[in-house]
């Protein structure tokens, strides 16, 4: 009997898995994906302080909407897939290392109205969203002109302007909408995702 195939072999089944699961990690994880990938993604967004949800090894629209704020503030392309860049950037992710990222630029021919600018990170939800409803924390039907805020930030009702948005009111909350973050509302899961994470600067009016 050849042990040294023996112990050849066993040695490669117990690498294998290993080998296995990193092969996956290195092919990018996307939205729609689903597994140990996507939690262990979830896990990093954690404990970065960019994901709030349950990690269920489900890439939604709330996972999605955390890896593109990830991307946006370590300085990666904001497209929403996790390849080795992304995955490397989250396993050594230091906020106090964070360049200050550009603005985003105001359209040709809009106008900024008047008011008291504050500057946000904002993102994009819909109603088909994980954890959402058809209805804000006011009770209104959520449609595009509604955003969610912290209200310690801005109060509900508030009257608001954001650059590329459009004029919005400030009519719903969310669990990971804290401090000076705005979450837009999308009348569909393509135009949130198209919107990505961005630094606006935001008017209340």
């Amino acid at each position: 009997m050849n042990w040294k195939k023996i112990t050849l072999l066993a040695l490669l089944v117990a690498v294998l898995p290993s080998v296995v699961y990193a092969a996956n990690i290195n092919i990018s994880t996307r939205y729609g994906m689903k597994g140990d990938n996507v939690r262990l993604i979830q896990k990093y967004l954690t404990k970065a302080g960019f994901f709030y949800e349950k990690i269920d090894g489900v890439f939604g629209t709330k996972t999605l909407s955390a890896v593109k704020e990830f991307q946006y503030a370590a300085g990666l392309p904001s497209d929403g897939l996790v390849g080795n860049a992304t995955l490397n950037a989250l396993r050594t992710y230091n906020p106090a290392a964070v360049k200050a990222r550009k603005k985003v630029p105001e359209r040709p021919g809009v106008s900024k109205p008047s008011g008291t600018v504050v500057s946000m990170i904002a993102t994009a939800y819909t109603r088909y969203d994980e954890g959402c409803t058809d209805y804000t924390y006011r009770g209104n039907y959520l449609k595009r002109g509604l955003v969610a805020v912290d209200p310690n930030v801005i109060p509900l009702g508030t009257k608001l302007y954001i650059p590329g948005y459009g004029h919005a009111v400030a009519d719903d909350i969310g669990g990971a909408i804290k401090g000076n973050r705005i979450d837009l509302a999308m009348d569909s899961i393509d135009e949130a995702m198209q919107y990505g994470v961005r630094s606006v600067e935001v008017v209340i009016l």
